[in-house]
């Protein structure tokens, strides 16, 4: 963020803001003080995971450069929407589904804020090279998938008889179980405190009789990075499984706002969003309890086939969004009416405003830990 933006708009530079949700975070849950220096240090490599690391910093920023925007009718948002917050878990039928994967920063909002976020996201991995088509391009195929979306009423992405090449997709060699496990044992042994609660929680989650299990330390994500995670990892049946505790906290909303909510909205988007629900995700006060498997976890670029339908994907990802936003069904009317106002290249350009300004800040950022 270069000193005159930072000035414009009355706010603090990368760092000091940094610094200053980094002490508000450190009043909501327990920081992983290693952890926070990995996440320092993968924000300075490349611009893209300092973008999935900075929603704090997206809210800063978002209501100035795109105020008319920021202004359309509010739902119940995920709010730190990007390209690598997807991914598949199993239902209760065994049925795999795909769709968001974290809604630790949900919120209530503008609608364009998923869009908008999800397409910056594209351009910054098209920057990359992560995604080879025109940024132009995949911001329509999102927009395209949304009014889709709403259009039709939404519909979970169950990944059976339909969308075949989500699955394959999905279920590429990269994400293979030997992999996935080996890199599971591999974990360090967790040495915290484990909440009695908590361990209630996670034990629920896993077979009956509860089997003996091992505590791990994992790290993963960028935006959570230094929230404690803790792993239970056991056999059952010759076979491992895995169960993960992470402490959640409120929205970054609340430090970017100056208010003293303290109401976590991840579980209400949950239950009323069109979702096939995970049967293994729990809430319990500050901790959300889940299973991790090989096909029960994030989608990374990287893991990606390199034969992919992209835009096809983007447009899912449209889709999908509107799925999270039938979670506010009052608004849907409201929503509809302002989309249909909004023509041309709108989110493109919404898009490119907020690649800009995340690029200057990663520049700034870079240089403050080089």
């Amino acid at each position: 963020m270069t000193k005159s933006v930072a000035a414009k708009f009355k706010v603090n530079g990368i760092v000091e803001a940094t610094a200053d949700f980094e002490k508000w975070l450190a009043t909501h849950l327990p920081i992983v003080k290693r952890d926070l220096k990995t996440k320092h240090e993968q924000m300075a490599l490349a611009a893209f995971p300092f973008f999935r690391a900075t929603f704090y910093r997206w809210l800063q920023l978002w209501p100035h450069l795109c105020h008319e925007i920021s202004c359309a009718p509010t739902v119940l948002a995920v709010g730190d929407l990007h390209i690598e917050n997807f991914g598949t878990w199993r239902d209760l039928e065994g049925r795999l589904i795909w769709g968001v994967n974290d809604l630790d920063e949900a919120w209530h909002c503008a609608y364009t804020i998923d869009l908008v976020r999800l397409a910056t996201s594209v351009y910054l991995a098209v920057e990359a090279e992560h995604l080879n088509l025109r940024r132009r391009h995949g911001a329509e195929a999102i927009e395209h998938g949304y009014r889709d979306g709403l259009e039709s009423g939404g519909e979970p992405f169950v990944l059976a008889e339909k969308h075949q090449w989500l699955r394959l997709m999905a279920l590429s060699e990269l994400r293979d179980p030997v992999h996935f496990w080996a890199k599971m044992n591999s974990l360090p042994n967790y040495k915290g405190e484990f909440p009695a609660e908590t361990r209630k929680l996670m034990e629920a989650a896993l077979p009956s009789p509860t089997p003996e299990y091992q505590l791990k330390s994992r790290v993963a994500g960028l935006g959570s990075l230094g929230h404690p995670r803790i792993l239970a990892l056991t056999k059952t049946r010759g076979s491992y499984i895995a169960r993960e505790a992470k402490a959640i906290r409120p929205s970054a909303w609340v430090w970017a706002k100056g208010v003293s909510e303290k109401e976590i909205f991840g579980p209400q988007l949950v239950n009323s969003a069109i979702r096939v629900k995970d049967p293994f995700v729990s809430f319990s006060d500050r901790w959300l309890v889940r299973r991790l498997a090989p096909d029960c976890s994030r989608i990374e670029l990287s893991t990606l086939p390199k034969e992919r339908e992209e835009e096809r994907l983007l447009y899912s990802m449209g889709r999908e969004i509107a799925n999270m936003h039938f979670g506010s069904p009052r608004a849907i009317p409201a929503v509809k009416n302002d989309l249909a106002k909004r023509k041309g290249k709108w989110l493109h350009k919404a898009a490119k405003e907020m690649l800009e300004v995340t690029l200057q800040d990663w520049k700034e950022w870079r240089k403050s830990v080089g």
